[in-house]
């Protein structure tokens, strides 16, 4: 899968593959290795920037049947001198990480291998952009993965496409962000999914390095793999409905 430039960004694109004409696995918009066009799915990384597992995530929904774009927010910059202002974007709703994203968006859905449909998914710091993008008018759904929730969650989201969400119980940020998620969705009527796995913990959908478990353990950053299986498995069911 290619590394290319969408807009002005760096960023990492995966294309489905396979032979054409092949049935397509379960939960794929598509036959897989068609030659298109698919659905696409802007990916949006953690707090660390866009590393391997950011494009195994992407090759994951290629896999599936989706054309996945994983933009470089950071912009190969050292994640101490952005990390402060990303989270300040998202305490505020906006700023150029938004305009970033609008625009890969952008290129993603013009491309002529691609229907011009098009979801969001984010992990962590991604997870809380991808839950922002929700109410802007250009995605058929979102999914969020362990994301910041803003405290007026109802007024941020009112307008949102579709969500789902998945959260750890063991979380070190709580469980209040889940809960009021799933508060502010009911009562704006938006369909969703927002499902809280009481033994996991942040990041649960992330394999860590062996040489990280006794710092991964402390911070309850491990990977759960019955808990990220499940939760792969309901993105790909949300986003066969809301992305077709």
């Amino acid at each position: 899968m290619p590394d290319v430039t969408a807009g002005a960004t760096a960023a990492y694109l995966a294309v489905p593959p396979g032979p054409a004409g092949s049935p397509g696995p379960a939960g794929s918009p598509g036959p897989a290795g068609s030659p298109g066009p698919w659905p696409g799915v802007v990916v949006i990384h953690e707090a660390f920037g866009l590393n391997a597992d950011t494009r195994a995530h992407a090759d994951r929904l290629a896999a599936l049947g989706y054309l996945a774009l994983a933009p470089d927010l950071l912009d190969g910059k050292l994640w101490l001198r952005c990390i402060q202002s990303m989270f300040r974007q998202l305490r505020a709703g906006s700023g150029p990480a938004f305009e970033v994203l609008d625009g890969c968006r952008d290129w993603l859905a013009a491309r002529p291998d691609c229907t011009g449909k098009t979801g969001v998914i984010g992990f962590c710091m991604g997870g809380g952009f991808a839950l922002l993008c929700a109410p802007r008018g250009k995605y058929s759904a979102v999914a969020v993965n362990y994301g910041m929730v803003p405290a007026d969650a109802e007024a941020a989201l009112a307008g949102a496409c579709p969500v789902i969400g998945s959260y750890g119980g063991r979380d070190t940020m709580g469980v209040s962000h889940p809960q009021r998620l799933e508060a502010a969705l009911t009562a704006l009527e938006v369909p969703h999914d927002v499902k809280v796995y009481p033994e996991a913990g942040h990041s649960f959908m992330s394999p860590k390095p062996a040489a990280m478990k006794p710092l991964t353990a402390l911070a309850r950053l491990t990977y759960d793999k019955a808990a990220a299986e499940d939760a792969w498995q309901r993105i790909f069911a949300f986003f066969g409905t809301y992305l077709r």
